[in-house]
């Protein structure tokens, strides 16, 4: 029943981004006003972005009958670099590249201690942890304000965890991001939507997560009280869902954040999340911030 439940939702948050089918005004602003990730770079055109996230948490739902537990305190910092490229004359067709590092603290260690990178202590691992082609594409000629990345990503870990130690998932993922946004009349205001499917694959025995499949949907609403500085707030909820391996997991995230315009290429984004409930999952906070450039 919870698999239906949730197909339905991301199916229903399709169908509404595909309503929409006439061309969104384009607004005369900076990049993070117009050029959302709904929006493709043109030929010629790169869009390159830096994006760290640090998830620390010192509660979690993994308890007996999956009650709320103290843990000792544990932290994942995950550092994604984006590198896009425009193709074709029309906007219609970008490629590029993901590389995902990963640190991770646990043992109760200051959530900053990601940041040393002792990968060889007890209680720490970092590395390159995996790498993915990738395709962004706009999938209906007359809506430019919706489209799709997929991308295919390769694991570099050899054990999904040692010592105890979490540090990525041992497993292939092909990810799909279907995005929307619309920009309300007088440019103050923008609507942006995401549904993210992952279907992860492997051997059961690599990854937790192997053989499951995870759907993302998540709103973010954003007033821009000049064309170069936004505030936004954001909701999230998250389903693992078993394909076979004997384990879901769900979790609710609500936050928000700021972007700002530093010059006409440059651009400098903060986010905060609460994860407030859910299933088999933490109960922790993440501290985001990235920059981004398009020429």
């Amino acid at each position: 029943m919870k698999t239906k439940k949730i197909a339905i939702t991301g199916l229903t948050f399709f169908i509404m981004a595909l309503g929409f089918t006439q061309d969104q005004e384009e607004v005369q602003g900076s990049v993070i006003q117009t050029l959302t990730p709904s929006k493709l770079i043109g030929k010629g055109q790169y869009d390159i972005k830096w994006f760290n996230n640090l998830y620390t948490e010192t509660e979690d739902l993994f308890g007996l009958g999956g009650e709320k537990q103290d843990i000792p305190r544990q932290t994942f910092f995950t550092s994604t670099l984006e590198a896009y490229t425009g193709v074709g004359s029309n906007k219609r067709w970008n490629v590029g590249a993901i590389l995902e590092f990963r640190s991770n603290v646990v043992a109760g260690r200051d959530a900053l201690d990601v940041f040393k990178f002792d990968g060889e202590s007890s209680s720490a691992r970092s590395g390159l942890t995996s790498i993915a082609p990738s395709v962004k594409f706009v999938p209906l000629a007359n809506v430019n304000n919706f489209s799709i990345q997929s991308s295919f990503f390769i694991p570099l870990v050899d054990n999904e965890t040692e010592n105890g130690v979490f540090l990525d998932q041992n497993g292939y993922t092909w990810q799909n991001r279907f995005f929307y946004d619309h920009t309300f009349s007088g440019n103050k205001f923008q609507l942006f939507g995401e549904l993210n499917s992952e279907l992860n694959f492997g051997e059961e025995e690599d990854s937790f997560a192997n053989n499951s499949l995870r759907l993302t949907p998540g709103i973010f609403f954003s007033y821009f009280p000049s064309a170069k500085f936004t505030v936004l707030v954001l909701a999230q909820h998250s389903e693992l869902i078993d394909l076979g391996n004997d384990f879901d997991q769900s979790f609710t995230a609500l936050g928000g954040g700021a972007k700002y315009q530093l010059t006409k290429e440059l651009n400098i984004e903060t986010l905060y999340t609460n994860f407030v409930g859910g299933n088999n999952t933490g109960l922790g906070e993440t501290f985001n911030i990235g920059v981004r450039a398009v020429f």
